[in-house]
């Protein structure tokens, strides 16, 4: 399998969910072995980010990374549509601090890359392969861990003292390919507390909130008119949040990913742990006789 990068640059533009503030992004070709690479282009000279797990400085209610004294917050809606479509580089420029919500999903983000096209690259794509067990908990009885895997398997499970979690699945196993992705968790949004938004916004936090960009929750239920796009969309949205999330880790993922009660925080201490410990995975491209372990949306792909 080869590496990919967009066909042509495309632009994009919004409000970021937390800050409030308006962001121009373009995503743009880059060469070979580039990686994920995000570029603060509102500063002189342009700082850049290429994603790594020890890239992420902030994980309360959004995956931040933080470069040259400066920040992007945010990335894990793109950085869960660039997974889910296989990319390997990317130029990711962007003229503020957070990456624009759009409508709270990876929806439009996989519109915008599937418009741009993708083009396969000169040379093999590497994916990151779980040898052995991780895991992580924290003090609040959540926890996240990598078993060896042949494929990329990620179960999630939620528990929220709500009225409208009972009425929804809680868990959730994906078999990750580009279709199951695209059909069973690109669509699914973010979600709030409408009883925490005075306290989230005197911290800075949900300034640019609205129910055309997260499911809003009050003490009856769904706030939003339409309801839910998916009975369990909560749930869903989670593994939308953990594939963005364990991307930074830069690969495509061949293991399995289980996670009870587990956020931001948690995945990227996971892929921490798994990077301190070496014998934990290898760096793989060629699988013998075998099928390649993951299977990329290729309707979109310009040789």
């Amino acid at each position: 399998m080869k590496q990919r990068t967009l066909a042509n640059p495309i632009h994009a533009k919004g409000i970021g969910l937390h800050t409030g503030h308006q962001a121009r992004i373009t995503l743009r070709p880059a060469p070979v072995d580039t990686g994920i690479v995000f570029r603060r282009v509102d500063v002189q000279p342009a700082i850049e980010f290429k994603v790594t797990p020890d890239l992420v400085a902030e994980t309360t209610l959004c995956t931040t990374i933080r470069a040259g004294g400066e920040k992007i917050a945010t990335i894990e809606h793109l950085m869960s549509a660039l997974a889910g479509v296989g990319m390997d580089n990317v130029y990711i420029d962007i003229d503020a601090d957070e990456v624009p919500i759009m409508d709270g999903s990876a929806s439009h983000f996989i519109f915008l890359i599937q418009a741009a096209g993708i083009k396969l690259q000169d040379k093999s794509k590497q994916f990151l392969v779980i040898k052995k067990p991780v895991r992580v908990e924290n003090e609040l009885g959540g926890w996240a861990e990598f078993k060896p895997y042949n494929g990329y398997k990620l179960n999630f499970a939620i528990k929220f003292n709500h009225p409208a979690f009972k009425q929804t699945a809680e868990d959730m196993t994906l078999e990750f390919s580009s279709t199951s992705y695209f059909k069973e968790v690109s669509r699914a949004r973010t979600f709030g507390f409408y009883n925490d938004m005075e306290a989230l916004r005197a911290k800075k936090l949900a300034l640019g909130a609205s129910l055309d960009n997260a499911i809003g929750l009050d003490e009856n239920g769904v706030m939003n008119k339409g309801g839910l796009r998916n009975k369990d969309e909560f749930v869903r949205h989670k593994i939308l949040d953990a594939v963005g999330d364990l991307f930074m880790s830069g690969y495509a993922i061949v293991g399995e990913f289980s996670a009870f009660k587990s956020g931001h925080a948690l995945n990227n201490q996971l892929l921490r742990k798994l990077f301190a410990q070496p014998d934990t995975f290898e760096f793989m491209s060629e699988f013998g006789d075998q099928a390649e372990p993951i299977n990329f949306d290729s309707s979109k792909v310009l040789v």
